[in-house]
C-alpha cells in the first residue's frame, strides 16, 4: 500500500514538475545558467562550458522529467526506472542543499514561476521525494507493469516526443502561460507599489528581556534587535523595474501613453531576421504610439549595433538583463505598454501587424 502511494506522489510530482518547465524552457535554462556559473566559481570551471547548453538542457531535464514520472505511474521497467530516478534525486537534494546552505541561488527553478520556493524549502521537498524515491527503490522488483510492455513503451515514447515537441514550441514563441509579474493585463506602475500599508514589528532587548512593539519605542533602554514584516503578502511584486538613458531615469517615461517596447537584452545575440521586420512595424505605426529599445547591452555594443543597422533609429534606453528576461522570453520580443499596462507580447517569431 506505501509503495502505490509513494508512487503516485513521485510520478505525479514529476509530471507536474516537469510541465511546468516545458511551459517556459529559457525560463529554466536561464536558471540552470545560474547554477552552471556558481559551480564554475566554487568547484571547477569547466562547468562554464554548460552555459552554451543551458536551453538544450532545460528541454531534455523537463522531458525526462515528465517520462519518468509516467513511467513510475504505469510501472514502466520500474528497475531502471527508480535507478534513474534515485540518482536524479540525490544529485537535486545536493544542489538544493547547497544552494540554501551557502545562499548561492535563491530560486531552484523547481516549479518554474508557477510556485516559488526558498532554498530550505525546496531542500525540505527534496528531502521527501528522497524518502519516497527510496521506497520505490527498495521494492524496485516487486512492481507489475500495468499495461503490456509493447503498450508501455508506446506511452513512454509518445509521452517523450509530445512534451520535446511542447518544449521547442514554447521556445520558439512564448510560454503557453505567463505567470511572472509582466503578464497581459499587468499594471506595472501598480505592481511596484505595496497592495496595503506594509506593517512591520520590533523586537528590543532590554534588562536581559525581549519585548515586541508594533510601533518603534519610544522609551529609552532598549536595544533593537529586529524588525520583521507582518504583511508580507502586501509587498510590492515589482521591485526591480527601471529604465535610464545617458540622460539621466526614465521609468516613468515607459509608463505615459503607448509605448512599443522592442526588448533586446543583448544586441549582440538578437534574431538578425526579426530586426529587419521590427523596422517596417515601426515605420506603420500609427503616431499614437511611440516605439522604444529597452537593452541591457553597453553603450559601445549598442552603438556597434547602430552601425549595422543604420536605418534602425528608434531611441534606446537601458534596463537590467534579468528585468528584461523576465519581462518578455525573446531577445528580440515587443511589448505593447499603455500607461504602464501590459497590452501585449510577441516573440520575434510572430511579430505581429502594425494595424493588430
Amino acid at each position: 500500500m506505501i509503495k502505490h502511494i509513494a508512487r503516485i506522489i513521485v510520478g505525479g510530482l514529476f509530471i507536474f514538475s516537469g510541465l511546468v518547465k516545458l511551459n517556459d524552457p529559457v525560463g529554466t535554462a536561464i536558471k540552470l545558467e545560474e547554477y552552471f556559473e556558481v559551480f564554475a566559481v566554487d568547484f571547477a570551471p569547466f562547468f562554464s562550458a554548460f552555459v552554451p547548453l543551458a536551453l538544450g538542457l532545460s528541454v531534455f531535464l523537463s522531458v525526462l522529467e515528465v517520462a519518468l514520472g509516467v513511467a513510475v505511474l504505469i510501472n514502466y521497467r520500474m528497475k531502471i526506472t527508480t535507478w534513474v530516478l534515485m540518482g536524479l534525486i540525490v544529485f537535486f537534494t545536493f544542489l538544493t542543499f547547497y544552494s540554501a546552505y551557502f545562499n548561492k541561488v535563491t530560486d531552484c527553478g523547481c516549479f518554474g514561476d508557477f510556485i516559488k520556493l526558498t532554498p530550505w524549502e525546496s531542500f525540505t521537498k527534496d528531502i521527501i521525494l528522497l524518502a519516497l524515491i527510496g521506497i520505490l527503490f527498495i521494492n524496485r522488483n516487486r512492481f507489475s507493469e500495468v499495461f503490456s510492455l509493447q503498450a508501455s513503451h508506446v506511452t513512454v515514447a509518445t509521452t517523450t516526443i509530445v512534451c520535446t515537441f511542447l518544449g521547442i514550441y514554447a521556445i520558439q514563441h512564448l510560454p503557453y502561460f505567463d505567470f511572472r509579474a509582466y503578464y497581459v493585463g499587468a499594471n506595472i506602475p501598480q505592481l511596484m507599489q505595496p497592495s496595503e500599508t506594509l506593517r512591520y514589528k520590533y523586537i528590543m532587548e532590554k534588562d536581559g528581556e525581549t519585548a515586541e512593539f508594533t510601533e518603534y519605542p519610544t522609551e529609552g533602554g532598549y536595544e533593537f534587535k529586529e524588525m520583521v514584516l507582518l504583511n508580507p503578502e502586501a509587498q510590492p511584486k515589482i521591485t526591480d523595474y527601471s529604465v535610464w538613458n545617458d540622460e539621466g531615469e526614465f521609468t516613468q517615461g515607459t509608463f505615459e501613453g503607448n509605448k512599443l517596447a522592442i526588448v533586446m537584452y543583448d544586441v549582440n545575440k538578437a534574431n538578425q531576421k526579426a530586426i529587419g521586420e521590427i523596422q517596417q512595424l515601426v515605420a506603420s505605426l500609427p503616431s499614437d504610439i511611440t516605439p522604444i529599445v529597452l537593452t541591457a547591452s553597453g553603450a559601445e555594443a549598442y552603438v556597434e549595433f547602430q552601425a549595422s543597422h543604420p536605418n534602425f533609429t528608434v531611441p534606446h534606453y537601458y534596463a537590467d538583463a534579468t528585468v528584461l528576461k523576465t519581462i518578455i522570453r525573446a531577445n528580440p520580443g515587443i511589448v505593447l505598454l499603455s500607461d504602464g499596462v501590459v497590452r501585449g507580447k510577441w516573440h520575434y517569431n510572430d511579430i505581429s501587424s502594425a494595424k493588430k
